[in-house]
């Protein structure tokens, strides 16, 4: 398939176009912006911290988001960022926690009187 024929069509559009590929950028690049993304973490600007370290794919800074989002209730974010991370072990965790609730819910509609 072309890809640039189908997207030819949204030209005259504001589109935006995900891609997976993250954008090369050298060691050096990499930690300063690790490092950037720590400070700007410690200062509670979470979601700018969170934009450079999927940039970076920096896995400890993906973890710390997760923590905090999973401290705030947002379990499916901090899901993504573990998953992204990856870590495993907190990914499983809240896996597990949806299935219950999932598992939890068709009970509760199977014993729901029709």
């Amino acid at each position: 398939m072309d890809y640039k024929s189908v997207l030819d069509r949204f030209e005259d559009q504001a589109v935006f176009l995900k891609t997976s590929s993250k954008p090369p950028i050298s060691s050096e690049q990499k930690v300063a912006l690790n490092r950037r993304g720590n400070i700007l973490y410690n200062q509670g600007r979470i979601e700018d911290a969170r934009r450079i370290f999927l940039t970076t794919g920096y896995s400890d800074g993906l973890v710390r988001i997760g923590d905090f989002y999973r401290s705030k209730g947002r379990i499916l974010d901090a899901l993504r960022m573990y998953w992204i991370a990856p870590d495993k072990k907190k990914s499983e965790s809240i896996i597990i926690e949806i299935s219950e609730i999932i598992k939890n819910m068709i009970h509760e509609k199977e014993d729901y009187p029709k």
